[in-house]
């Protein structure tokens, strides 16, 4: 890969990765609940599901799910009724203010399938790797140099999504504060799988 198309994939998935979406909500929710530290399994969940999508790339899985359309759409309208679930349940689940315990393998598979499912994630995965993989390169010779810029601007977009999230917190010291900002955030879920389902499907 050439530093041209490096800076092209880089400023490609910064914009990508920095474009909050259904993860950025995430992150911020759970840091505004249970603090930065742990908030941060939120990233090491996008961390492994950006690793996964990556190796399915290197595997050549991704060119075969832009050839099945079907599979694409259900995977979509899956995504998108994982979202609202998740929007409905934290509206309802803020006015009870129950404060859950944290639970490292719950946030985690909750994190990660959002990360995994959500239509935004999908779209700018198969964008990054139809549109900005060079097809005349190899592409475990790119992958070298895609996985760890990947990685690294993933890794300091969601840990600041985090922070933002943390410092939150700190504001909403009262329990009417937390009640409203877990209702937004969870507006938030809701409003995300809408527009993807009005503009994805």
């Amino acid at each position: 890969m050439s530093l041209e198309e490096w800076i092209i994939f880089t400023g490609f998935w910064a914009l990508f990765v920095t474009m909050p979406g259904p993860n950025a909500v995430n992150c911020i929710a759970v840091a505004s609940e249970f603090g930065f530290r742990k908030s941060l399994v939120c990233v090491a969940a996008i961390l492994s599901q950006a690793t996964l999508f990556l190796a399915l790339t290197i595997l050549g899985l991704s060119s075969i799910l832009i050839n099945t359309p079907e599979t694409l759409m259900t995977l979509k309208i899956i995504g998108i009724i994982f979202l609202i679930y998740i929007g409905f349940k934290g509206l309802i689940d803020a006015g009870k203010y129950v404060r859950r315990e944290f639970s490292f393998s719950s946030l985690f598979v909750k994190s990660f399938l959002i990360a995994t499912i959500n239509p935004k994630s999908l779209a700018g995965y198969l964008a990054a790797f139809t549109i900005i993989i060079n097809p005349d390169v190899a592409i475990r010779t790119q992958m070298w140099v895609i996985v760890p810029t990947a990685l690294t601007i993933t890794c300091l977009n969601y840990t600041s999504f985090c922070a933002l999230g943390a410092f939150l917190k700190d504001k909403a010291v009262t329990v009417t504060l937390n009640i409203r900002l877990r209702r937004v955030l969870s507006l938030f879920f809701i409003l995300y799988g809408v527009a993807l389902a009005f503009f994805t499907i």
